[in-house]
């Protein structure tokens, strides 16, 4: 399932040719992704135009006009591609419509808007703008690991007294939003911490070194493309490039890359996910 990083990707690549323009026809090929779209769905974004485009947590958020706000999850396989960009930041000719193209959005200025989904876990919504953080997907969500929420007070606190691994942790959305599985074992690999550490246990001031080093390997991502490993493209059709520099996802049985450290990667599984870490270099 796309990240944080790859959600932010797609949404930096959607911001030129939606963000002032105007939905001119929105067509809806399926009653449903995840579940049911909202009633009237291509008639509520018909003629509004995007204020804003935003993200929160795994989510995009567009903002419109009219007062409302279309939430998108890209769930496990979701793709959301632009092509037909009149300005030329998007060269790519309007493609035939394909099997499972199941919204497009049909922007003013000719570009084309299109979301995708093989399997079908995606989700899209629309509400009232003001309501956004009660919305049932959105509220009790944590801060930002890049906002200003997220800071080093902050996660002392939310880990002080946690039984809980510190993996299980960092995954849990109500303590800081948009992180999973992939980011999380990068992060713990780089701070030295044993994914099976109790987050509670953890010394204050090796939690307080953990903040910096979220927020760096998400930057790292979000500058290489996001990490492509099986569906995700960016909004241009292009792969992500993170993947080639992970220091542990998915590496199991390979060598530590830190210098001098004789280890090879170790997989366990917590929580039905896999964790990778090197059994030397963290403790």
């Amino acid at each position: 399932m796309p990240e944080l990083p790859e959600v932010e990707t797609v949404r930096r690549g959607l911001a030129p040719v939606m963000e002032g323009q105007v939905i001119a026809r929105a067509d809806i090929n399926r009653p449903d992704l995840r579940w049911p779209f909202p009633d009237r769905m291509a008639e509520r974004l018909t003629g509004r135009r995007v204020e804003r485009l935003r993200r929160r947590s795994k989510y995009i958020l567009a903002d419109l006009d009219g007062g409302e706000t279309l939430l998108i999850h890209l769930g496990m396989s979701g793709r959301m591609t632009v092509s037909g960009d009149p300005l030329g930041r998007f060269v790519h000719d309007h493609p035939a419509r394909q099997k499972h193209d199941h919204v497009v959005l049909h922007m003013g200025s000719g570009a084309r808007v299109t979301f995708n989904d093989p399997r079908r876990f995606g989700a899209m919504d629309l509400f009232p703008t003001e309501a956004a953080e009660a919305h049932r997907l959105l509220t009790g969500l944590g801060p930002e690991p890049l906002g200003n929420a997220f800071d080093e007070p902050y996660l002392v606190a939310a880990l002080k007294g946690r039984q809980t691994a510190i993996k299980a942790a960092l995954l849990d959305q109500r303590i800081v939003a948009g992180l999973g599985n992939i980011y999380v074992c990068e992060a713990l690999y780089r701070a030295r911490i044993d994914p099976r550490r109790k987050a509670g246990r953890i010394a204050a001031g090796r939690v307080t070194a953990l903040v910096p080093v979220i927020r760096q390997v998400l930057q790292d991502a979000i500058a290489a493309g996001g990490s492509s490993l099986r569906d995700f493209r960016q909004a241009d059709g292009e792969l992500g490039y993170f993947q080639h520099s992970f220091d542990v996802y998915g590496r199991e049985g390979e060598p530590c890359r830190t210098p001098g450290c004789a280890a090879t990667i170790r997989r366990i599984v917590q929580g039905g996910r896999s964790s990778f870490y090197c059994p030397k270099c963290q403790r």
